[in-house]
């Protein structure tokens, strides 16, 4: 949540060569409203089970960066979908940072309360051990978009980092799409 993930995630492409999915942006274009609107409207289980349906479609694809909402890795099913077809990063941020990120909040549905810093802390906590499983972290407090998508460009530009974070998805790594 705030970490920069979409933003990160475009340029990320960009440096691979890859071409980039922001699922949130691809849920909202498939259903014809906002992610906001889904969970007013029909709630956080039925926007949970749109994303894991995305995260099913993108499997068998290869030769793209997939930027998922904050909580899509809370679902087992997505994480082990996620990291059988590709490597997962975690990008993290302190909570002064991704409340000063999310600015209003109002186009985020879990920010829509009085005590956004709590519901940030509380939400952090309960991501922890999801967040924990990615083959690699970063912390995004301090970081330009550009810092940050230079050093996953640069571990995906080194097959033993790779290699050695999942063997079985190197071919991930290290072919960028035509």
């Amino acid at each position: 949540m705030a970490s920069g993930k979409s933003s990160v995630g475009k340029m990320l492409a960009e440096f691979l060569g890859y071409q980039f999915v922001d699922m949130d942006a691809a849920i909202e274009a498939e259903e014809g409203v906002t992610i906001t609107r889904i969970f007013a409207e029909r709630g956080e289980p039925v926007f949970r089970e749109l994303e894991s349906r995305m995260v099913e479609r993108m499997m068998n694809r290869t030769g793209f960066v997939i930027s998922t909402g904050g909580g899509t890795v809370v679902n087992p099913r997505n994480m082990a979908n996620l990291k059988s077809c590709g490597v997962v990063v975690a990008l993290t941020a302190d909570i002064p940072t991704i409340l000063r990120r999310a600015g209003s909040g109002d186009d985020r549905p879990l920010l829509q309360t009085e005590d956004r810093e709590q519901r940030v802390r509380a939400l952090l906590l309960e991501r922890a051990p999801y967040y924990a499983q990615a083959d690699i972290t970063i912390d995004t407090s301090s970081l330009t978009i550009e810092e940050v998508a230079r050093q996953i460009s640069d571990y995906f530009s080194d097959p033993a980092k790779c290699r050695s974070a999942r063997e079985d998805r190197i071919h991930n790594c290290a072919s960028p799409a035509p």
